[in-house]
């Protein structure tokens, strides 16, 4: 019997860890809204968001997309959306109907 595990304990984990950090910094005095604001802070930021954007833009949205758009959308999307309608009509998959012999088994 397959076992699947409930990966919504995983978000509900983060949640809770990143609120006790909020109220651990609180208790100690920082102050979030300052370092956030802050013209160091700002610039940092700025400068990772600035290599994020050309690495996405010079290194992974071609072959990202490229999977996007002609692999998931075009091979495995399509053929879900077929077969669940195909299911929801009371008629037999693709799978089904390309291996008869198969379902003798």
């Amino acid at each position: 019997m397959l076992n699947f595990k409930n990966d919504n304990r995983g978000v509900i984990k983060w949640i809770f860890l990143i609120l006790i950090a909020i109220i651990v910094l609180s208790y100690f005095g920082f102050d979030l809204r300052a370092i956030v604001e802050s013209d160091r802070t700002q610039n940092n930021l700025g400068y990772v968001w600035g290599i994020g954007v050309t690495v996405w833009n010079e290194y992974l949205s071609q072959p990202i997309l490229y999977f996007w758009h002609n692999i998931f959308i075009d091979l495995l999307w399509e053929s879900f959306i077929e077969n669940m309608e195909r299911i929801k009509a009371g008629q037999p998959t693709t799978i089904e109907d390309l291996s008869p012999a198969l379902m003798e088994i």
